[in-house]
Protein backbone atom coordinates (compact mmCIF):
# COMPACT_ATOMS: atom_id res chain seq x y z
CA UNK A 1 0.00 0.00 0.00
CA UNK A 2 1.55 3.55 -0.46
CA UNK A 3 0.12 6.92 1.16
CA UNK A 4 -2.70 7.27 -0.80
CA UNK A 5 -4.06 3.74 -0.48
CA UNK A 6 -2.99 3.84 3.88
CA UNK A 7 -5.29 7.31 4.16
CA UNK A 8 -8.07 5.26 2.97
CA UNK A 9 -7.69 2.72 6.03
CA UNK A 10 -6.23 6.05 8.95
CA UNK A 11 -8.25 8.49 9.97
CA UNK A 12 -4.61 10.20 10.53
CA UNK A 13 -3.27 12.84 7.75
CA UNK A 14 -0.16 15.12 7.55
CA UNK A 15 1.78 15.87 9.69
CA UNK A 16 0.75 13.07 11.77
CA UNK A 17 0.72 10.35 8.61
CA UNK A 18 4.02 8.96 9.72
CA UNK A 19 3.97 5.78 7.01
CA UNK A 20 5.33 6.48 3.77
CA UNK A 21 3.93 2.61 2.69
CA UNK A 22 3.07 -1.01 4.03
CA UNK A 23 2.26 -4.68 3.51
CA UNK A 24 2.01 -8.11 4.52
CA UNK A 25 4.30 -10.50 4.09
CA UNK A 26 4.26 -14.08 3.73
CA UNK A 27 3.98 -14.49 6.84
CA UNK A 28 1.34 -13.03 8.28
CA UNK A 29 3.64 -9.82 9.70
CA UNK A 30 3.02 -6.47 8.46
CA UNK A 31 5.73 -4.40 7.56
CA UNK A 32 5.47 -0.45 7.15
CA UNK A 33 8.41 2.35 5.90
CA UNK A 34 8.90 5.95 6.77
CA UNK A 35 11.88 7.69 5.41
CA UNK A 36 13.07 10.30 7.87
CA UNK A 37 13.29 13.68 5.96
CA UNK A 38 14.59 16.28 8.05
CA UNK A 39 11.76 19.30 8.07
CA UNK A 40 9.15 16.94 10.28
CA UNK A 41 7.76 18.67 13.36
CA UNK A 42 8.83 16.45 15.81
CA UNK A 43 12.43 17.29 14.93
CA UNK A 44 12.28 21.24 15.07
CA UNK A 45 13.31 21.62 18.87
CA UNK A 46 14.60 17.59 19.20
CA UNK A 47 17.50 18.50 19.84
CA UNK A 48 18.81 21.53 17.89
CA UNK A 49 21.72 21.24 15.97
CA UNK A 50 21.52 16.43 16.59
CA UNK A 51 17.88 16.00 15.47
CA UNK A 52 16.73 12.62 16.73
CA UNK A 53 13.40 11.11 16.35
CA UNK A 54 11.44 10.70 19.50
CA UNK A 55 10.71 7.85 21.04
CA UNK A 56 7.16 8.29 21.17
CA UNK A 57 6.81 9.21 17.39
CA UNK A 58 8.66 6.02 16.95
CA UNK A 59 5.83 4.11 18.87
CA UNK A 60 3.28 5.94 17.51
CA UNK A 61 4.98 5.19 13.45
CA UNK A 62 5.08 1.57 14.80
CA UNK A 63 1.00 1.91 15.63
CA UNK A 64 0.33 3.33 12.37
CA UNK A 65 2.27 0.52 10.72
CA UNK A 66 0.15 -2.18 11.92
CA UNK A 67 -2.95 -0.69 10.10
CA UNK A 68 -2.32 -2.87 7.01
CA UNK A 69 -2.82 -5.67 9.64
CA UNK A 70 -6.58 -4.44 9.99
CA UNK A 71 -7.24 -2.91 6.70
CA UNK A 72 -10.51 -5.12 6.03
CA UNK A 73 -12.04 -4.36 9.14
CA UNK A 74 -11.36 -0.80 8.92
CA UNK A 75 -12.20 -0.15 5.34
CA UNK A 76 -15.48 -1.49 6.41
CA UNK A 77 -16.92 1.75 8.53
CA UNK A 78 -15.81 4.69 10.26
CA UNK A 79 -13.01 3.31 12.92
CA UNK A 80 -10.83 5.04 14.72
CA UNK A 81 -7.85 2.97 16.41
CA UNK A 82 -6.27 4.10 19.53
CA UNK A 83 -3.73 3.09 21.72
CA UNK A 84 -4.96 1.31 24.93
CA UNK A 85 -1.32 0.21 25.72
CA UNK A 86 2.39 0.13 26.14
CA UNK A 87 4.46 -2.49 27.13
CA UNK A 88 8.23 -3.73 27.61
CA UNK A 89 9.62 -0.28 25.24
CA UNK A 90 12.96 -0.67 24.96
CA UNK A 91 15.48 2.38 22.91
CA UNK A 92 18.27 0.95 21.22
CA UNK A 93 20.00 2.71 18.90
CA UNK A 94 18.99 6.49 17.71
CA UNK A 95 17.14 7.32 14.64
CA UNK A 96 18.46 10.64 12.55
CA UNK A 97 17.37 12.50 9.44
CA UNK A 98 17.91 10.51 6.20
CA UNK A 99 17.43 7.06 7.95
CA UNK A 100 14.58 4.67 6.16
CA UNK A 101 12.71 2.98 9.24
CA UNK A 102 11.36 -0.42 8.65
CA UNK A 103 8.90 -1.00 11.13
CA UNK A 104 7.95 -5.05 11.57
CA UNK A 105 4.22 -5.50 13.88
CA UNK A 106 2.74 -8.99 14.78
CA UNK A 107 -0.69 -9.84 16.37
CA UNK A 108 -0.27 -11.51 19.68
CA UNK A 109 -3.72 -11.73 20.74
CA UNK A 110 -6.98 -10.46 19.67
CA UNK A 111 -10.76 -10.34 21.02
CA UNK A 112 -12.42 -7.81 18.82
CA UNK A 113 -12.54 -4.72 19.48
CA UNK A 114 -8.98 -4.52 21.41
CA UNK A 115 -5.57 -6.22 20.05
CA UNK A 116 -1.87 -6.93 21.77
CA UNK A 117 0.91 -6.73 19.06
CA UNK A 118 4.52 -6.52 19.19
CA UNK A 119 6.28 -4.13 17.06
CA UNK A 120 9.86 -3.91 16.29
CA UNK A 121 11.70 -0.91 14.43
CA UNK A 122 15.14 -1.12 12.14
CA UNK A 123 17.04 0.93 10.31
CA UNK A 124 18.49 -1.22 7.57
CA UNK A 125 19.55 -4.49 10.08
CA UNK A 126 20.00 -2.55 13.17
CA UNK A 127 16.86 -2.84 15.42
CA UNK A 128 16.46 0.46 17.16
CA UNK A 129 13.20 0.00 19.25
CA UNK A 130 11.18 -2.79 19.85
CA UNK A 131 7.67 -2.86 22.64
CA UNK A 132 4.42 -4.77 22.59
CA UNK A 133 1.30 -2.47 22.40
CA UNK A 134 -2.68 -2.37 22.46
CA UNK A 135 -4.92 -0.76 20.76
CA UNK A 136 -8.99 -0.81 19.93
CA UNK A 137 -11.05 -0.44 16.72
CA UNK A 138 -13.37 2.28 17.83
CA UNK A 139 -17.08 2.48 15.81
CA UNK A 140 -18.22 5.90 15.22
CA UNK A 141 -22.05 5.70 15.75
CA UNK A 142 -24.47 7.54 14.00
CA UNK A 143 -25.09 11.42 15.66
CA UNK A 144 -21.21 10.96 17.01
Amino acid sequence: MNKEEIKKILPHREPMLLVDEAYIKEDGTGCGYYTVKGDEFFLQGHFPGNPIVPGVIQCEMMAQSACILFKDEMLNGKITPVYTGLDKVRFRSMIKPGDKIRIETKVLSKCHPMYKLQGKVYVEERLCMSGEFSFALIEEKEGD
